[in-house]
């Protein structure tokens, strides 16, 4: 197993017990990169994000501009790149998901927008 793959294997071991990342995005007004906690849904390799505030959700208006996102699961840390999801079903089972996690509970006290979703694929990078 290459450097990469260790590190990803890492990475997907700890996106499957964790409740909370961080993730490092671009300012699109200050170029500057910003790192916020976020609740995330890790399922087939795929990484599920919802902005608390939907659309309005500064972090989700960054990635609009600059899909590259860099997440870290204390310590493993992969860059990946994001896309944006409108479609109301589709944002509907990332809620759900989200539900199924975090308990509905949670999800309606501190979501106060589901207009949008945010996805993002783990590559594996050839080392």
């Amino acid at each position: 197993m290459g450097n990469n793959q260790m590190r990803n294997k890492a990475l997907r071991d700890r996106l499957s017990r964790y409740r909370e990342i961080n993730i490092t995005v671009t300012g699109r007004k200050s170029g500057r990169t910003i790192s916020i906690p976020i609740w995330f849904v890790w399922e087939d390799d795929t990484l599920y994000l919802l902005p608390v505030k939907g659309s309005d959700t500064q972090w989700y208006k960054n990635v609009l501009k600059n899909p590259s996102i860099r997440i870290d699961a204390r310590g493993a840390e992969v860059k990946l790149k994001t896309l944006s999801i409108t479609d109301a079903a589709q944002v509907k089972s990332v809620v759900e998901k989200f539900r199924g996690k975090y308990g509905a509970t949670d999800v309606k006290k501190y979501y106060s927008k589901f207009d949008v979703a945010v996805v993002a694929q783990m590559q594996e990078t050839p080392s």
